[in-house]
Parts: structure tokens; C-alpha cells; sequence
């Protein structure tokens, strides 16, 4: 009998699952292609600012619903985020550490550079 199964059998809750690829498998193109939209760049920033566990729905984006899950679901594909349920609601956390150990220094120097494009021109 499968796990699952077994786990509904008795009583346990199912637990419901997304795939992320692991850091052998996180592609430098891919990374960069998901931070190359300002969208994706505002959730990632707000996720390395401390607002880590953060439901999706929770930033405030500018967009709609499906864009929004569009968006949270290529920076999970190309290994930025991790996601995982809490009932119904959907957690975010960045990969920090994965991406350290696949491209050290990657990650700090984006933040830099998305951090100094927002700040205002005086």
C-alpha cells in the first residue's frame, strides 16, 4: 500500500507537495532569465529583507492573481524560492544557502544591484 494512501487510511493528512529542483540542477541562464522581470526581483528582495515564510499573497503585487502564481512559480523552477503549504495558504522562503553553494556571490550581488535601481535619483 502506498504511503499516501496509508497516511488517509489512518487518519493522517495528506501532504501536498511542489517540486524544486536541487542546487546541482540550478542553471545560471535560468536564474538569471527568472530575475530578469522586476516583479520577480521585488519578491526576492522582500524575501531576503526578512520577510522569509511569507504567503504569496501576502506581497501585495501589483498584478493579478494567476500573474502573481506565474511569477512565484518560475522563481521556484529555477531554484530561487522554496515553497511549501501551510493549510491552505502557499510559503515562500529564498534558497539562500543553495544558491551560495552553487554561485557564490550570486545572490548578494543581484540584491546590490536591485537594491541601488529602486533607490530614487536625487
Amino acid at each position: 500500500m502506498s504511503g499516501v494512501l496509508q497516511a488517509r487510511l489512518c487518519g493522517e493528512p495528506s501532504m501536498r507537495t511542489l517540486e524544486h529542483p536541487s542546487p546541482e540542477n540550478f542553471r545560471l541562464d535560468t536564474i538569471l532569465s527568472a530575475l530578469a522581470d522586476p516583479i520577480r526581483r521585488m519578491i526576492v528582495c522582500r524575501l531576503a529583507d526578512g520577510q522569509h515564510k511569507q504567503a504569496c499573497l501576502s506581497f501585495g503585487l501589483p498584478v493579478g492573481k494567476s500573474t502573481s502564481t506565474h511569477h512565484f512559480r518560475v522563481l521556484r523552477e529555477a531554484g530561487l524560492i522554496e515553497q511549501r503549504y501551510q493549510g491552505t495558504a502557499i510559503l515562500n522562503s529564498l534558497r539562500t544557502a543553495d544558491l551560495e553553494s552553487r554561485f557564490p556571490g550570486l545572490l548578494p550581488a543581484i540584491l546590490a544591484s536591485a537594491r541601488r535601481d529602486s533607490e530614487p535619483v536625487v
